[in-house]
């Protein structure tokens, strides 16, 4: 009686299980799959959210793409990234999986397609079908950096593909999308009336040094219809908030012809609170101070997990130019799922297996930067112990 769009097998996988046995049995662990700022560590103060409590959201006036204060506010913060990207050309959302939902709205019929990386974040399977759209996948490829592999691109493209969706950095690789790849990109999508679908939410946690300055934005671009995505609850540490919004760049006339149907998808759901988009401007402004101390955590445990170089083989750390992961690359001793577990049991330290992501062989191994860099260091000490690699402390 129940929908193809959402899972027939809702059961645990062995992960899962594991997970809860080792906390129901009130055992120790230190988690490497960490991806909530709020549980890392951070100094978040007491009266951050007091903005939600302004008197102005008791009175209700919807606006389908937001509030233009709310949005002159995104435009600013585009501002201190370097880009120009006027109010009139964002669109407020709930989350970046809500803004995904909208666009699937805006530019697909039941059945389209959606070309997503691969690997990446495996959100973007249960969403499309979440509306009625199926996702095909193109393929990352790592040759001392991750690019995209266009020609796989060209192949996943059939008369139904809609959209192009591009993460950068990517979740997990953190590798960024670079301008001669969108050149390449635009090329193949524009004459085919496909729209590229940029998720940049994590654009502001460098790894690399200079990398952020080297990528690419859609949000410049002027010659393909694009959509870029972002949000509070990775710019500023704020994932419970709930607010993320839409640039809209490309040709002024599909532009336009975007957004006014962006509105008229917004409107029919009115998804974004008032409290919010009110408070929106000072919370862009005092979340800085979070923004800063996740930038300066995720890059020194990035770094103190490179420092080791070659002391790490036969375990490689491969190159993240940007975001929260890291992705170790390990000796193939036993399947990932099994060594994964191993961990967990042993070791109490709880990873990612890369198949979770997609990785298209094993095997792969990836971290969160979050964790505060002690309880990091000592996580990847136990975990590299397995293949007889040490880590250098910092």
């Amino acid at each position: 009686m129940f929908s193809t769009r959402v899972p027939r097998d809702l059961a645990a996988n062995r992960l899962t299980i594991a997970v809860a046995a080792q906390r129901a049995a009130g055992r120790p662990l230190i988690d490497l799959t960490e991806s909530n700022p709020t549980r890392a560590g951070f100094d978040y103060p007491a009266d951050l959210l007091a903005p939600l409590a302004d008197a102005r959201a008791l009175a209700y006036a919807p606006s389908p793409l937001g509030l233009r204060e709310a949005r002159e506010a995104v435009s600013r913060d585009y501002a201190r990234q370097r880009l120009d990207v006027p109010a009139d050309r964002i669109a407020l959302t709930a989350s970046t999986s809500d803004a995904y939902s909208v666009l699937f709205k805006l530019l697909c019929d039941a059945g389209d397609e959606v070309l997503v990386p691969r690997p990446s974040y495996p959100l973007f399977e249960p969403l499309a079908a979440l509306d009625a759209v199926a996702p095909r996948a193109y393929d990352l490829d790592i040759h001392g950096g991750w690019t995209i592999d266009v020609s796989s691109v060209e192949r996943a493209i059939t008369p139904r593909t809609r959209a192009l969706l591009v993460v950068t950095p990517n979740n997990p690789t953190g590798s960024l999308v670079s301008d001669d790849e969108l050149d390449r990109l635009a090329a193949i999508c524009a004459p085919r009336g496909i729209a590229i679908v940029a998720d940049e939410v994590f654009a502001d946690y460098e790894l690399e040094p200079g990398a952020l300055s080297r990528a690419g934005r859609v949000a410049s671009r002027a010659d393909v219809l694009s959509f870029s995505l972002g949000g509070l609850s990775k710019s500023i540490g704020l994932p419970q908030v709930k607010l993320g919004w839409i640039a809209v760049a490309g040709p002024e006339p599909l532009a336009r012809a975007a957004l006014e149907r962006l509105e008229h998808v917004s409107d029919a759901y009115l998804a974004v609170s008032t409290p919010v988009q009110i408070a929106a401007p000072a919370l862009l402004a005092r979340g800085a101070a979070i923004r800063s101390q996740i930038a300066e955590r995720v890059a020194a445990n990035y770094r103190m997990l490179k420092a080791g170089g070659d002391a790490l083989a036969p375990c490689r750390v491969l190159r993240s130019d940007a975001g929260w992961y890291a992705v170790l690359h390990v000796p193939s001793l036993e399947p990932e799922e099994d060594l994964v577990l191993r961990l967990l049991a042993t070791d109490e330290v709880l990873v990612h297996p890369g198949y979770f992501f997609d990785f298209p062989r094993e095997s792969f191994l990836v971290v969160s930067l979050l964790p505060p860099t002690a309880a990091f260091a000592e996580a990847v000490a136990r975990v590299l112990r397995h293949f007889d690699c040490t880590v250098r402390r910092p």
